[in-house]
């Protein structure tokens, strides 16, 4: 089984990382682009864990590990 974790900056959060991106698509021509946010995506192979235990188990990560729950918002999807 795998779990993909999506992980971004919650809203009101600075992103300087997005600015500088948007800003350099801006100068590139690209005006179209008002915004943009940077986040990670991170797979996750899972073996070994209950079905009706990874649920809890890839939350558990993310609350622990994954995200900065502060200032990061997560969300998951389990394939397979």
């Amino acid at each position: 089984m795998k779990a993909i974790v999506h992980v971004g900056l919650k809203p009101g959060v600075l992103d300087p990382q997005g600015r500088a991106v948007a800003d350099t698509l801006g100068r590139m021509g690209y005006d179209e682009v008002q915004g943009a946010r940077i986040g990670k995506v991170i797979e996750l192979d899972l073996t070994g864990v209950a079905e009706d235990k990874v649920d809890a188990r890839v939350k558990e990560m993310c609350e622990k590990l994954l995200a900065n729950t502060v200032i990061e918002s997560y969300r998951y999807e389990l394939v397979g």
